[in-house]
């Protein structure tokens, strides 16, 4: 196995991480206004997610620096090809950011409930994004000879790419839900508990018929049966939570992202952004792909760095592993 294969599979590895830990805590916040009664339950909410979210989003900004580092020109076709949705995405991340440590610096309920907008808005907009780039990645964009995109600025948006959009925003809606069912105690967690298995099957369709038309396009026989334990896995979850057991809905929904990105890599090798004018014009791992001393110098960085960052945020998980409930949470002092 070469290095450019080897750097293929950690970089879909980055982005199944970023998908499973982002999509749970971006579904706490798309559904800080549906479960969050009042103040205290939201803070319940936001006390969840509180000790790890940025930590979440450092997959991303690993999975898109690897690209760069690794393969600059998958890098340069791809990001230049959706600058538009990734400047919306970036901005919607820092709106999000902000909120979080803005919300209770004010006792005000006028001031918690603008930055609880920010906040939702911030959640919905990124899986929308981050979905539509994995769809385009997947699915293709017009390339000429030289890899550049042919085109308007509005090729990534297509019917195909913005169901790839609505397949990480259903998954990231249930996965939150599964998370908070898991994460919180009292009348909340029975409320997640039952708003995760009523949406799951509806918000997992997109998900579905996503990977039933990368399937179609671009899969290969063994990817069908990464498409199969997707749905199976999905299947499980939803009877996990009717039997009121969180933890394995939790981890079956886990198997579902991560069939579901064997699926996406699987059907996307040997290339890594597919021309979708001339075939001809693929990017492949081979011509996308960094020298090999490059390689080489970033498998030894990553060898020792990459480690000390998961073991860190293992530790993070395990300190705050214990239910939160409103009996957790002090009164209001904010000034």
């Amino acid at each position: 196995m070469t290095l450019e294969t080897v750097w293929f599979a950690i970089i879909a590895a980055f982005w199944l991480g970023y998908l499973f830990l982002e999509g749970f805590d971006f579904g706490v916040g798309m559904l800080l206004p549906v479960l969050g009664r009042d103040n205290t339950e939201r803070r319940v909410m936001v006390n969840t997610i509180g000790p790890v979210w940025d930590g979440n989003e450092v997959w991303l900004i690993v999975a898109a620096g690897a690209t760069f580092a690794a393969f600059p020109g998958w890098y340069a076709s791809l990001f230049s090809g959706a600058y538009l949705p990734l400047l919306v995405v970036l901005l919607a991340l820092i709106g999000r950011g902000v909120a979080f440590e803005y919300r209770g610096k004010v006792d005000s309920e006028r001031w918690r409930r603008t930055w609880d907008r920010v906040i939702m808005i911030g959640s919905w907009v990124p899986p929308l994004g981050v979905g539509l780039l994995l769809a385009t990645t997947v699915l293709g964009l017009p390339l000429d000879p030289q890899g550049n995109r042919v085109g308007t600025a509005f090729e990534a948006i297509r019917w195909d790419t913005l169901l790839g959009a609505l397949a990480i925003v259903g998954f990231s809606v249930v996965h939150g839900a599964a998370f908070l069912a898991l994460k919180t105690a009292g009348e909340l967690r029975e409320r997640a508990r039952v708003l995760a298995m009523r949406i799951l099957p509806v918000a997992l369709l997109p998900m579905v018929a996503f990977l039933t038309v990368v399937q179609m396009r671009e899969g290969q026989g063994w990817t069908l049966v990464s498409l199969l334990v997707s749905v199976v896995a999905g299947v499980v979850a939803w009877l996990r939570l009717r039997a009121n057991r969180d933890g394995q809905a939790f981890a079956a929904l886990g198997i579902v992202i991560a069939a579901a990105a064997v699926t996406f890599f699987g059907a996307l090798y040997p290339n890594v952004l597919p021309s979708t004018g001339d075939p001809a014009n693929s990017l492949s791992i081979a011509h996308a792909a960094a020298s090999p001393y490059a390689l080489e110098v970033i498998t030894w960085v990553g060898a020792f760095g990459a480690p000390a960052v998961l073991i860190y945020q293992g530790w993070t998980y395990w300190v705050f592993r214990k239910r939160i409930g409103v009996q957790h949470i002090p009164a209001v002092h904010a000034p």
